[in-house]
């Protein structure tokens, strides 16, 4: 039952950061916030439903109306605690590119929940672990909502009492390097080449780098390249981006930390300094045989904000 109304005229403003999943061997687990940034307005108006403005990727091509994803969001957030929902106008501009391994799904996903949140202050009290749940009913797993909402490195488990997190501080020495080719990958595809079970050896492989990997992030960078290796998933999702396969292997061969950016086709490389970014993204324009953008970005680690605006009148 709703327990209070939503003015006409309330707006919010959502900033979330992309993300990057997985970061090599810690599957489904490990995820880290960039410096890139989707923005939206939503404002509650008279008319029923929900309109939405697009600008930036994405523009002419998601839906604008309540089939859109973040207005989806929305409506789950309302629904779970009991609130109706009122009509509303959306302004997204995004960024963060589509079907390349950056988090975009989530970061409609946690847009959607944190503008909700934003609606339903001094209405409704969402906490941190009731922000990851209802992100993770949506999405499927927590490991890209977690660094969205969240930022910085996050570990994220799931409970019989739902989804958790532990967030952490990166040293301040990683400098990450996204490389972001013209073509887009499924993560639904990418999923589906994933075996059923692994080797034994495969799995105790995957356990000593995902945790060395803990380690080199928050204090030894030092480690990176031994800490990005895997044996769990990149090697069975190759086939479906054969570019990005062989682009990684060749910069590893050089000592860069280069893995899949979540389910792919971008690249993620783990610099352990500034200035190995533009040796990796040189090597990269060098060997490609397809463009690929190069993008130098900061470990975020606000994670998810939102601004409520004054309303005509000039109060909150």
């Amino acid at each position: 039952m709703s327990l209070g109304a939503i003015p006409v005229g309330r707006s919010v403003t959502v900033r979330v950061p992309a993300t990057t999943a997985n970061l090599g061997p810690g599957f489904d687990t490990l995820g880290l916030a960039l410096a890139l940034y989707d923005q939206l307005t939503v404002t509650v108006r008279d008319e029923p439903g929900a309109f939405v403005d697009v600008d930036g990727v994405g523009a002419g091509e998601v839906p604008t109306d309540e089939s859109n994803l973040v207005v989806r969001a929305i409506a789950h957030t309302f629904a779970a605690y009991g609130q109706e929902l009122p009509g509303l106008h959306l302004e997204a501009h995004n960024v963060i590119p589509h079907g390349r391994g950056l988090g975009s799904s989530g970061a409609a996903i946690v847009s959607g929940i944190m503008a909700a949140k934003g609606l339903l202050e001094g209405i409704v009290e969402i906490d941190s672990l009731g922000l990851l749940a209802r992100a993770t009913e949506l999405e499927g797993h927590p490991d890209n909502v977690a660094p969205a909402l969240f930022g910085g490195l996050t570990i994220a488990w799931v409970t019989p009492e739902g989804p958790q997190f532990k967030k952490l501080i990166v040293h301040r020495g990683v400098s990450p390097l996204v490389l972001v080719p013209q073509e887009t990958m499924s993560t639904a595809l990418a999923r589906s080449l994933q075996p059923e079970s692994v080797p034994h050896a495969d799995a105790i492989f995957n356990v000593s780098r995902s945790t060395l990997l803990i380690a080199a992030l928050i204090q030894s960078p030092e480690l990176l390249l031994a800490a990005t290796e895997d044996k769990l998933h990149q090697s069975y999702r190759a086939s479906a981006m054969p570019e990005t396969d062989r682009l990684i292997q060749a910069l590893r061969a050089e000592g860069f930390p280069a893995v899949v950016s979540g389910a792919g086709p971008s690249i993620l490389v783990l610099c352990s300094d500034p200035g190995q970014r533009l040796a990796a993204a040189e090597l990269v324009a060098s060997q490609a045989a397809t463009p690929w953008e190069s993008l130098i970005l900061a470990v975020d680690f606000k994670g998810a904000t939102v601004e409520e605006h004054p309303d005509e009148t000039g109060s909150l």
